[in-house]
């Protein structure tokens, strides 16, 4: 790729996933002052995801650790302007939701090509597990652990 090239992918990589995330949470009724920590949820974990992925992780690795990224901003951002982590999270993960895998899986099953689809399949239940332990393993984390605004002492 061009000098030109990289700087319109890396624009698309992170104008995409900002807006994506913005429109999944005017859709699902988020309040306007938190569109802006929504697409920043979002594109930062897509952004996890793109790098992992380049730098040669799996697909699942890749997910797994974007997933645990915006579920690590949205308590970070739940907590500090006192709302519910859902608001961040559920428009955040968006851009890392599975939709290709299943659509190839049930595309091969309808062709009749089994073990495409059984490919396909698989690969989306790994990276709906690593989505998943992305979420829970966060979700455990003690929530005194998200204060940015903590007075040393207390």
């Amino acid at each position: 790729m061009s000098y030109s090239q990289d700087i319109i992918y890396w624009m698309i990589q992170i104008i995409a996933p900002f807006f994506g995330t913005i429109a999944f949470a005017l859709i699902f009724g988020v309040p306007r002052k938190y569109y802006l920590l929504c697409g920043l949820t979002g594109m930062i974990g897509w952004l996890i995801y793109v790098l992992t992925q380049q730098a040669g992780a799996p697909a699942a690795e890749a997910t797994f650790l974007a997933s645990a990224a915006v579920v690590f901003l949205s308590r970070i951002f739940a907590v500090n302007v006192k709302c519910p982590v859902a608001v961040f999270l559920i428009s955040g993960i968006i851009p890392l939701v599975l939709g290709s895998s299943v659509y190839w899986a049930a595309y091969y099953l309808v062709m009749n090509e089994t073990g495409k689809a059984m490919e396909s399949g698989f690969t989306a239940v790994r990276l709906a597990v690593a989505i998943v332990l992305g979420i829970v393993i966060i979700q455990e984390l003690p929530n005194k652990w998200f204060h940015l605004n903590r007075k040393r002492g207390h």
